[in-house]
């Protein structure tokens, strides 16, 4: 009987690792995600720091990323120990759909500067800053409302000052979500939803 159970459990394994990472990621059970439409894909916890926010740290900010790869591989990215980076959230292109991958209490590694890694919740999105056919009407919908959520929840104004592009983190030399953002139009939806 135990051998049976053996055998079982590895064809089991054999199985699951036949999937595709992307569905791996979102096939896992939900932990009580903070945003209720979003699924679970946890990032490797050697990819960002517990902690216990907004006790510890206050959030003042919501950082907009474009992940500059596909939405199974920036899941893939944060689930490697070896990457050392995460966000908060990745949504993908196509449909808006979202995976929290750092629960919001934690301090995700997004911003590339401590400070505002603390102070924020990092959204990361599907696509790269220059080919706009990425930013789909379900991507920038259902990331205006996952935005809207969490300033709500945060107690965040629903404003460019505390909405922000990664390429506004102070020492930050990266460029996203770049010129094809369109962010009236974000900012817009954010505060209609």
């Amino acid at each position: 009987m135990q051998r049976r159970r053996i055998l079982q459990g590895g064809a089991v394994a054999a199985a699951a690792a036949l999937l595709p990472a992307s569905v791996r990621a979102v096939a896992a059970p939900a932990a009580g995600t903070d945003y209720p439409s979003a699924q679970w894909a946890p990032a490797s916890t050697s990819n960002y720091s517990v902690s216990n926010r907004p006790a510890a740290y206050r959030v003042d900010f919501v950082v907009v990323h474009v992940a500059q790869q596909t939405f199974s591989e920036t899941i893939g990215i944060f689930q490697n120990p070896a990457k050392q980076v995460s966000a908060h959230y990745v949504v993908r292109s196509g449909d808006g759909f979202v995976a929290q991958c750092v629960r919001e209490k934690d301090i995700a590694w997004h911003a590339g500067n401590w400070d505002y890694n603390t102070r924020s919740i990092g959204i990361e999105h599907e696509g790269w800053v220059d080919q706009p056919a990425y930013f789909t009407d379900a991507m920038y919908e259902q990331s205006a409302r996952l935005t809207a959520d969490i300033c709500d929840r945060h107690g965040l104004p629903k404003d460019r000052a505390h909405i922000i592009g990664h390429h506004q983190v102070p020492g930050s030399d990266h460029t996203d979500p770049g010129a094809n953002w369109d962010w009236v139009r974000y900012i817009r939806l954010v505060n209609l939803l």
